[in-house]
This record gives C-alpha cells, structure tokens and sequence, in this order.
C-alpha cells in the first residue's frame, strides 16, 4: 500500500498548493449535494456517502459557509444540475489497473472525456478492472509510537509511515468509528476517508512510473472526475510534472 500513500500525500499537497481553487472546492460542493440526494438525507449518521463527502471537503479545507449553502440547496431542493454518479474502467501503460469515478450530468460528455484521456497517456478505457481493487478505510494521522499502538489495538488492518505522517488502513466500514476513537485520545486524522486499494501493486519503471502518474493527474482534473484509483505502485515518485 506504500504506492497508494506516496500519492494520496501528493493529492494532499496539490489541494493545498493548486491554483485552481476553485475547481476543488466545486468538486466538493458536487459531491456532497449528490450524497443527499443519493442517500435521501443530509443527517450524516445515517449517510455514509455524506459523511465522506464532508470527511472529503475538510480535509481539502473547503470553506464550511460553502458546505451549509451546499446542504441548505439540496436539502431544499434548489437550483443545481441533477449528477449522477458513473464509474469507468481501464488501463495504463504496463498493464496499471485504473477506476475512475465521477458526478456527471452529461454521461456522453464525461465517457468522451475520460476516454480521451486514457488515451493521449498510452491507456484505454477497456475491461473490467474493479475486482482487482477492495473497498478500505484511510485515515491519515500525525505518526508517534503511541498512534501506532492504538491504531492495532482498534484493529487496524495496516499502516504506512512517511514523511511524519501514519497512513491508516482499516476495512471500509470501520473506518470512521476507528478515526472518532482516535480523536477521542487526542490524534486528530489529517484524513479520513474510503478508498479503492489494489490487492497487488503493478511495480513500474521509472519511466512508466511518469507516465502513469500523469495521466492519474490529467484524469484528476477532468471536472466531472472525482476520483481515481489504480494499480500503480507509485512509491518511488519524486515530481509529477
């Protein structure tokens, strides 16, 4: 899982450092409207796809003034596009499994895009790939000894220490009552959130490593793209250019 690390602390580093701004926090906005209108609820106990949402938008330092209008609108059903969520499937150079995941209102105009993409970076949008890949719990962490120990003992599945952080790994479902408890003693999640993770990581060269990684970040910044996940082990990356 040290490849998924490496890149989550890099998506870190670009929300807070990306110029577009506003592209993020629009992203988030999006998702979190979908999730109540999907989940039939903006009360976040009893809305998983929500609580990650906000899990999401905070950890990005979305503005809160824009996350209430964001739930006063769906909740009163106000002006916005209907988005519903599309999942598409495919592959990179080398054989690298790749998920996106994305809030469209225009099915044919994201496939394109998306397909597009994959394209221009020695990929395709072919194949089934999701069952290469399991739902987890990531929570990230200010990394000391005694975090360590009391993430095995709140059955942590495994972690992934970097750069004075603790990456997290938990299954999908305890991933937030894991990180509550964990704030509770006082280590406070930098992130918490559900992830996609490779059952095995698709080891690259340095070359292919580049190549993945931009078309990772080419995907990312597609506007109706939410997520992205892949096979890749991205572990020895230094600069995404």
């Amino acid at each position: 899982m040290a490849g998924h690390s490496k890149w989550s602390q890099i998506k870190r580093k670009k929300a807070v450092n990306d110029q577009q701004r506003g592209k993020i926090i629009t992203k988030h906005i999006r998702a979190i409207q979908s999730a109540i209108r999907e989940g039939g609820t903006a009360e976040v106990g009893a809305n998983v796809m929500l609580k990650n949402a906000l899990a999401a938008a905070k950890t990005d330092n979305v503005p809160q003034d824009n996350i209430s209008r964001a739930i006063e609108r769906a909740v009163g059903g106000g002006e916005g596009n209907a988005y519903e969520g599309v999942t598409y499937e495919g592959y990179g150079v080398a054989g690298v499994a790749v998920i996106v995941e994305a809030l469209t209102d225009n099915r044919n105009r994201t496939a394109g895009e998306v397909r597009s993409t994959f394209g221009k970076h020695g990929g395709n949008m072919s194949g089934g790939t999701a069952w290469q890949f399991e739902t987890k719990g990531m929570i990230v962490v200010p990394d000391s000894e005694r975090v360590q120990e009391l993430a095995i003992e709140l059955g942590a599945e495994d972690m992934v220490s970097e750069d004075g952080s603790l990456t997290i790994y938990t299954a999908g479902g305890d991933v937030y009552t894991i990180a509550d408890k964990l704030q509770t003693k006082g280590f406070i999640p930098e992130m918490t959130q559900i992830t996609k993770i490779a059952q095995n990581e698709t080891k690259l060269s340095s070359e292919d490593v580049a190549k993945v990684a931009r078309m990772i970040e080419a995907l990312e910044d597609l506007d109706d793209v939410q997520n992205v996940y892949s096979s890749a082990n991205l572990e020895n990356l230094e600069v995404v250019s």
